[in-house]
């Protein structure tokens, strides 16, 4: 049996609005959306996966600590990180950190989605064993 990942689930306070952020900052596509109150959404996120936005109803501060357990970050592949890191800058997007070193080589770079969850930008080298 094969799996392939087909999409994964992100709870928001606001998922209309939080759709309308990964839409217009991150150029992701609505695939559904399913008519109803609380609205959900499947978005495709360029090159990839999908990602479900649907109504959460708790939040936690935690949500953007990288190291508490369970899922804690998107990571999105890139050819240049200075050049996604500048055009993210232009849509509103605040970097508080500086580039890391990335396990398996190349470099990270992490931001928050407009709900506070946790997405990074990596680039790769052209050599590296991470296809």
């Amino acid at each position: 049996m094969r799996f392939t990942v087909e999409h994964i689930g992100l709870a928001a306070r606001d998922s209309a609005a939080l759709k309308d952020w990964y839409v217009g900052t991150l150029g992701a596509e609505l695939v559904f959306d399913n008519g109803q109150t609380p609205p959900a959404f499947l978005l495709r996120m360029p090159g990839g996966p999908m990602v479900e936005i649907y109504q959460g109803d708790q939040a936690l501060a935690e949500t953007a600590k990288n190291t508490l357990a369970g899922w804690r970050h998107l990571a999105l592949r890139v050819e240049s990180l200075g050049l996604a890191r500048a055009e993210l800058a232009a849509r509103g997007i605040v970097f508080t950190d500086q580039a890391k070193p990335a396990g398996g080589g190349g470099q990270v770079l992490f931001f928050k989605d407009a709900e506070g969850n946790l997405l990074h930008l990596v680039e790769r080298p052209k050599d590296s064993p991470i296809r």
